[in-house]
């Protein structure tokens, strides 16, 4: 048996066994034949699949703004994934380290914590995502000195403040990396008149994405289909345009980042003056969203070396604490 931690983030899920690391990083999302309601492919194979289905395929995401939205399918997704892992290695009745938002409620936290024993866990333990996003980025938070962590994850962004190894103030928004792939597909839908799916505003986010001085002079060619025409459509976005697009959806952040803040302590908002504030989840990969954050907030900002993995790497700095088996529940 060897104990596993488990990122069930809304854009991808990290699986992390104690003594091997991260054994899988794939998309959350399902492929189902909606007629023999068989599973179809999941992860990396379904998310290929996407936008490019016959009817009777049916590609769904079981997670939204980082818990569970459709619980049945969110087994068998990660059914599918733990068949996976279990080829690399007997894993027979595991210990399950599971990530969740810092505010998810009780109903929330049950459904996953069911989640995790119908994969056969012999024990269940839920931790908040930003605490273990912080010991994922190498964080000392057991110190009594103040942390602030951003953790920018697909469907929600985690902000917290963190001392003596807990959350003393922290909030979820649901403002994060699909919020800015829909502002994009809205952006292009009102100024071009051209309908594109997920994966291209996500990719047009990964290529030109930029919320700090944006290059106009640097442009992406992207397809689509013509709202008024219903013809296939080619155009040239520019990294000012996606600035423009998703620029607002930022400020939200930025204001909710300064209500966490002006509800603190005075001694941690003095630590954190100090320590600075640190940058984890794929949304600390947007260009210019440290210098944006800094000439907002006043407040340096760090971004984790391997944003996208802290939470998984936080897991596994937990799994291998010797006390990890005796944590209540």
């Amino acid at each position: 048996m060897r104990d596993i931690g488990i990122d069930l983030g809304t854009a991808n899920v990290l699986i992390y066994v104690k003594g091997e690391g991260i054994v899988l990083n794939e998309p959350s999302v399902i492929a189902i034949d909606t007629e023999s309601k068989k599973v179809l492919a999941v992860g990396n194979e379904a998310n290929i699949m996407l936008g490019r289905t016959p009817g009777k395929v049916k590609i769904i995401k079981p997670l939204k703004d980082g818990v569970i939205a459709d619980f049945d399918y969110t087994i068998s997704m990660l059914e599918e994934f733990m068949k996976k892992v279990r080829g690399k290695g007997k894993l027979k009745k595991p210990n399950i380290l599971i990530c969740c938002p810092a505010e998810i409620t009780p109903v929330e936290k049950n459904a996953l914590r069911e989640a995790a024993e119908n994969l056969g866990a012999k024990k269940v333990i839920i931790e908040e995502e930003p605490k273990v996003a912080a010991i994922g980025a190498g964080l000392d938070i057991e110190r009594a000195s103040g942390n602030m962590v951003i953790d920018i994850g697909g469907g929600t962004t985690d902000i917290a403040i963190l001392s003596l190894g807990s959350i003393v103030a922290s909030r979820s928004i649901k403002v994060a990396g699909n919020t800015f792939d829909q502002a994009i597909i809205d952006y292009v839908k009102d100024k071009y008149d051209l309908l594109i799916g997920s994966k291209t505003a996500e990719e047009i986010k990964i290529d030109l994405g930029c919320v700090y001085k944006p290059d106009k002079e640097n442009k992406k060619e992207i397809k689509g289909r013509s709202l008024t025409k219903g013809m296939p459509k080619t155009i040239n976005i520019s990294e000012k345009e996606v600035y423009e697009a998703i620029i607002p959806q930022v400020n939200k952040l930025v204001k909710e980042i300064k209500k966490v803040l002006e509800s603190s302590l005075p001694e941690l908002a003095s630590d954190i003056s100090d320590n600075g504030i640190t940058l984890t989840g794929g949304g600390a990969l947007l260009k210019g969203i440290q210098e944006f954050l800094e000439s907002e907030i006043k407040i340096n900002i760090n971004k984790a070396d391997s944003p996208l993995t802290c939470v998984a790497d936080g897991c596994g700095v937990l799994i291998s604490d010797k006390n990890f088996k005796n944590k209540e529940q």
